[in-house]
Parts: structure tokens; C-alpha cells; sequence
């Protein structure tokens, strides 16, 4: 018989080490200490914090989600308290779990903004990385900075200079063309993409005939969206060389397999966060199961590894 070694799920992301490849996303895991109660925050690959901007911000007007069909609707607008109360007032229980860290973060009106924040977060050995959010969408701008690919190298390039830190530009699936936008990340030094954030969407009231956003518009996340990031994932594995964190709609171990298949070294557990609190730490013992029972010893030997139907 066959002995199947233990499943090895670590992996390496720039300078970010991870012992699995696991990680909770951006605005759906508030700044842990709400899912300390739930799950076991040690077992977790990293934790994404919601994004943090210079200035704290009061996020859009409610109501801010709303129930779609195989998803949600969501316009927070970036709500948080801002970079100096986030150093104050949240790093402290983070540091404490002995779990890499990544700090999101975006600029409210000037890109000059991120510079601000990487000086700043560069500075903390609390944070092992640093997300770049370019493409949330529901700030009311007319364009993002990750719709357009010479914004988005200049932009990583500029904070490249100021941090050794991991690098990781998160992209927006609101674009022409999602290879263009990944390799100029690639190219101005960005370590890894994660992609997708949310697709811009809509729902209306139709009894009261009114949209059921405050702010009309926002961002559809969950499994809705899940074959749009998994198409978007292989088509960027296929052209860049840096890993991809993939997110969208990811539920449960099948549905995160997918993403790995496709290409993704990595993966983000957002919306799931809502329905199921357990659903990530589910997803890593599922993940080493699958593993073992498919006699594979290496996250490595999965990812990337999409066969053609006649094969």
C-alpha cells in the first residue's frame, strides 16, 4: 500500500509565508475580533482587514446590502475609522494571534493617499502585506484606478519604492480586459493580484419602485459571481507570472478547488463569512482531505492544473 504523506498546504507569496493558502477577504471579516467567538483564528492562512483609508469615513448611506439571487448587493463605502485608529485601536488584538496580517487599504481623493498609508503601515511588524484596494466600487468615482492599466502601474509602481513589504493589487472585474490591468500590476512590482473584487450591479423595489441601495448601485459579491472570477483567474494565470489571489463566490472546498485549478496560488473567503462564520477553516480541513484522498502532497501539484475535457 501506498502511504500518503501529510498534505503540505504552505506556500510562499513574495516575503509573505503562509502555512495554508487560506485567507478571509477584505470587508467581510470586520478586523477579526467579531469571529473570534466563532472559529479558531490561528487556523487561518492570513486575515485581509477591511480596508483603511487616511481619514476615518461614515461608508455610504443605508440601506447598504441587500439579497440577490445566488449573491448580495453591498455598498458600505468603506466605512473604518481610519489609519491612526486602526494603529491604536485594532492592531493590538491582531498582533496577537500569530497570523499574518494584510492590511487593505485605499485613497479617498488622491492617490498621493496610498503613498500616505504604506509609509505608515511599513513602519509596523504587525503587518506581513499590504492589499492595494483599487477597484472597490462603490465610492461614487466615475473611474477606478484599476480600470485603466497605465494608472495602475504608476500607481503600484510609486508605493513599490516605499515598502519591502509584501505587495498584493486588488483588481476589479469592471474592465475590457483583466490581463492588461494584472500585467501592469505584475510590472510595476506588485507580488501578487487578487482578483475579483465585486461586479458593479443594481436591484430594485419593484412594489415601491426604488432602488434597495441608499446609493443606487454597489457591488454584487458571492456565488453569482463565481464563474466570471474563475474565468478570470485562468485567463490571468496564462499571462502573468506573479500568483493570484482568487476570490468571488467562493463557498466551500469544491468551489475554492476551482480556483486553484484555474490558477489561483491563493484563496479569499468573503461573502461565505456572512452565511457560515466556519466556512474558511471548513475549506482548509476539506482542502487537506482532498488532498490526501487524491494522494497529492503538494499544494503546487494542484494549482494551474486544468485539463482539457477530452484528456
Amino acid at each position: 500500500m501506498v502511504k500518503i504523506l501529510k498534505p503540505n498546504l504552505s506556500l510562499a507569496i513574495g516575503r509573505l509565508g503562509l502555512k495554508n493558502p487560506v485567507m478571509v477577504a477584505s470587508g467581510t471579516f470586520g478586523y477579526a475580533e467579531e469571529f473570534r467567538d466563532f472559529i479558531d483564528l490561528k487556523k487561518l492562512g492570513a486575515i485581509v482587514t477591511k480596508t483603511i483609508t487616511v481619514k476615518p469615513r461614515h461608508g455610504n448611506l443605508p440601506p447598504r446590502t441587500c439579497e440577490t439571487p445566488s449573491g448580495m448587493l453591498n455598498s458600505i463605502g468603506l466605512e473604518n475609522p481610519g489609519i491612526d485608529q486602526f494603529i491604536e485601536g485594532k492592531l493590538p488584538f491582531l498582533k496577537k494571534l500569530a497570523v499574518p496580517i494584510i492590511a487593505s487599504i485605499a485613497a479617498e481623493e488622491s492617490p498621493d493617499e496610498f503613498s500616505i498609508l504604506v509609509k505608515q503601515l511599513d513602519k509596523l511588524s504587525g503587518i506581513s502585506a499590504i492589499e492595494l484596494n483599487i477597484s472597490c466600487p462603490n465610492l461614487q468615482k466615475d473611474k477606478l484606478i484599476s480600470q485603466d492599466a497605465k494608472e495602475t502601474f504608476e500607481l503600484v509602481s510609486s508605493v513599490r519604492r516605499l515598502t519591502k513589504k509584501c505587495l498584493i493589487t486588488k483588481l476589479s472585474p469592471n474592465v475590457t480586459s483583466i490581463c492588461e490591468i494584472a500585467l501592469a500590476a505584475e510590472k510595476a512590482g506588485s507580488d501578487a493580484v487578487a482578483l475579483i473584487n465585486t461586479l458593479s450591479g443594481m436591484s430594485i423595489d419593484v412594489n415601491k419602485r426604488i432602488p434597495k441601495l441608499g446609493s443606487w448601485v454597489g457591488g454584487l459579491s458571492g456565488p453569482a459571481i463565481r464563474p466570471v472570477a474563475v474565468k478570470m483567474v485562468w485567463e490571468a494565470y496564462n499571462k502573468i507570472r506573479i500568483p493570484i489571489i482568487g476570490m468571488g463566490g467562493i463557498m466551500d472546498t469544491e468551489s475554492a478547488l476551482e480556483f486553484f485549478i484555474a490558477g489561483a496560488s491563493a484563496i479569499s473567503v468573503g461573502t461565505a463569512n456572512f452565511i457560515n462564520p466556519r466556512a474558511s477553516i471548513e475549506i482548509i480541513s476539506g482542502l487537506k482531505q482532498y488532498m490526501a484522498d487524491n494522494n497529492i502532497q503538494n499544494l503546487s501539484n494542484i494549482i494551474g492544473r486544468l485539463k482539457a475535457c477530452n484528456d
